[in-house]
């Protein structure tokens, strides 16, 4: 069975980029654009698309007020379309909030091989967004206001960590990071967590987690030492490593 897909952007060469790589994959096509959320409304009603691909920022209404009306009307796998840019960065986060499954960065005519390259994350993403389970949501997810937590130490006087947890996660799991994360009390164990995520995007996602939660979360840097209340994010495009000295551990990027 065919995975129908609705792209939404305001940019017609995009939605060009986007259609092509799509019709040409097996198994999947474009059934509806749109250049705005209003022109959107209509193509979803008519087409009942399996996915949408969403721009992020565009004319005449925002994305997000679009996807929290989409989720909360009907609701449907969307893959966010965004930009590599701090704000783009922060406003996508926000979609996953509001009920997106995933998003991947705007591809670009500029280079062959990155076109390749995003074409084939594009298909994965659309492909996984098919088969995700999304809900209705009533009202718009509250941005969650900072946690009280205690003053910082100086690096030196904070306690090592003996023990360590791993967290790697890929489609969906930014949202189930943050699940994890908020409940766990300051001197919890130290956290190293490799998300699937472009570079430009970890460390606004890091800041994000580290406004929610009690235990302080950073996006990691090489010899850094795991330190306990503390979770560390690879940098976007990275994996982690960890060397055991002791009872410490030190991290090292791949």
């Amino acid at each position: 069975m065919s995975i129908r897909v609705v792209v939404v952007d305001d940019s017609a060469l995009v939605r060009s980029i986007l259609a092509g790589i799509i019709n040409r994959t097996p198994g999947m096509s474009v059934v509806g654009q749109a250049g705005d959320p209003y022109e959107a409304r209509e193509v979803i009603r008519e087409t009942a698309p399996d996915v949408v691909t969403l721009d992020v920022e565009m004319p005449r209404m925002d994305g997000l007020d679009f996807l929290e009306r989409l989720m909360r009307l009907r609701p449907t796998p969307v893959v966010m379309i965004s930009t590599l840019t701090e704000r783009g960065a922060q406003t996508t986060l926000r979609a996953l909030e509001l009920g997106a499954v995933d998003f991947v960065t705007k591809p670009t005519l500029a280079v062959r091989a990155k076109l390749d390259e995003a074409a084939a994350e594009i298909v994965a993403k659309i492909t996984a967004a098919a088969q995700a389970r999304v809900g209705r949501h009533a009202a718009p997810l509250p941005v969650q206001a900072p946690v009280a937590r205690p003053p910082a130490v100086p690096g030196a006087d904070r306690p090592s960590t003996e023990h360590l947890v791993a967290i790697g996660a890929s489609t969906g799991g930014t949202e189930a990071i943050r699940e994890v994360l908020t409940p766990l009390p300051a001197d919890f164990p130290g956290i190293v967590i490799t998300q699937h995520m472009p570079p430009g995007f970890t460390a606004s996602f890091a800041a994000r987690l580290d406004a929610l939660c009690r235990i302080r979360v950073k996006e990691a840097a090489d010899g850094e030492r795991v330190l306990r209340g503390h979770a560390y994010v690879a940098p976007g495009g990275r994996h982690l490593a960890g060397e055991s000295l002791g009872t410490r551990w030190l991290l090292g990027g791949q």
